[in-house]
């Protein structure tokens, strides 16, 4: 198992502040929006060479911890302000009624 705390940091210097691949300006944000999009593995250690398979392992790593934290909490619809159904107007099942 990758210890993640080798492989992601967090400087306010750089991203705001966002935990990202040490040694590149490359987020754990970025990552996982690219694998959401549908990017594979090989399609990001493809196209971004300084990332390596141990760091896609921390992204995991660190991302599973994060879900372990106590404090971690996901917000409510009503606690962030924000419609169930998002903002499409055509969304009539949007959890308001």
């Amino acid at each position: 198992m990758t210890d993640w705390q080798d492989r992601i940091v967090c400087d306010p210097d750089t991203l705001f502040g966002k935990p990202r691949i040490k040694g590149t300006r490359i987020g754990v944000e970025f990552l996982l929006d690219r694998l959401a999009s549908g990017w594979s593995h090989a399609d990001i250690l493809e196209s971004y060479p300084h990332v390596k398979q141990e760091d896609l392992e921390a992204v995991f790593a660190f991302v599973r911890d994060c879900l372990k934290d106590e404090s971690f909490m996901i917000k409510t619809a009503a606690e962030s302000g924000k419609r169930p159904g998002g903002d499409d107007p055509d969304n009539l099942d949007d959890g308001w009624t």
